[in-house]
């Protein structure tokens, strides 16, 4: 008797693992932005510094003096753009940052807080220093990663991503390959990629797992238990957390995050993918 109790509890469990799921949590409110374009969200006040202590002081009443610190022979990085710049350049910048997913808007050519918040991202990203304004160090790192933006990407008609690198974990077999450095998901067949699309992930709190999982369920019109939200097109792969279309991402882009899941903002995209992928298919969420 007490094997089939626990037996039934298991499966109770695992039944209610692939029905919660899981939905945007609540994005940032429009504000006023000022990068030249009405209803950009700006990134969240920085923190004041604590105030530091005075050095203490020595018989004679003088403050002690720290050991000086050696000259760095480097020189220090130029600034090339900041907030308040404007023109071809801050135009070109921001097309740049889309390209790899962190300007989530029209370039404008007006350097403001959306534009500084998403240099910040992106300097956190590559361990540069977080300052917000484009020095020279920042800016060859992004060309290096980037292309040169086209005309309908300057008038921000498209966004060209470059492909992300596969996981070795993607060549073979079918797998939906997903970048969290580069925020796409790769549909790939023995080592072809087949289609790519944006994808957002879960916050700090509640994050998406990475590592390699497979297709255990598929729900076209899923709607969770939990947030009771729809998750079209869902594809679950680890417990709650799914591949499936968000609206809320197509709405308002990266300015919020998930419960967990890998959300899909091209809604054509998605259910042409959902069509395609079997139960058993690979997933594969890495950095």
């Amino acid at each position: 008797m007490l094997r089939n109790t626990i037996g039934r509890t298991i499966a109770a469990a695992a039944v209610l693992a692939v029905t919660v799921g899981c939905t945007a949590q609540a994005a940032v409110p429009d504000r006023p932005g000022s990068d030249g374009k009405p209803g950009t969200s700006a990134p969240a006040p920085e923190a004041t510094p604590a105030p530091t202590r005075p050095a203490p002081a020595t018989p004679s009443g003088k403050p002690k003096q720290k050991p000086a610190a050696p000259s760095a022979s480097a020189e220090p990085a130029e600034v090339l753009m900041a907030r308040g710049s404007k023109g071809a350049k801050v135009r070109e910048l921001q097309a740049r940052l889309a390209q790899i997913g962190w300007f989530d808007d029209t370039p404008t050519g007006t350097y403001g807080s959306v534009t500084a918040g998403a240099v910040k991202g992106f300097q956190t990203k590559r361990g540069l220093p977080v300052t917000g304004d484009t020095d020279t160090v920042t800016w060859q790192k992004l060309l290096g990663m980037t292309k040169k933006p086209t005309s309908d990407e300057l008038a921000g008609r498209k966004v060209n991503k470059p492909s992300a690198k596969l996981d070795p974990r993607c060549l073979t077999g079918r797998v939906m390959c997903i970048s969290k450095t580069s925020r796409t998901l790769s549909w790939v067949v023995d080592g072809t990629v087949r289609s790519t699309m944006d994808v957002r992930f879960g916050s700090q709190y509640t994050p998406t797992r990475e590592g390699t999982f497979s297709v255990f369920a598929k729900s076209r019109d899923h709607v969770s238990t939990i947030y009771h939200t729809p998750m079209p097109y869902a594809m679950f792969f680890s417990g709650g957390q799914a591949v499936h279309y968000s609206a809320d991402f197509a709405a308002r882009g990266y300015n919020g995050a998930s419960h967990g899941c890998a959300n899909v903002r091209d809604r054509g995209a998605i259910a042409s993918l959902f069509a395609q992928v079997r139960i058993g298919d690979k997933v594969v969420i890495h950095w």
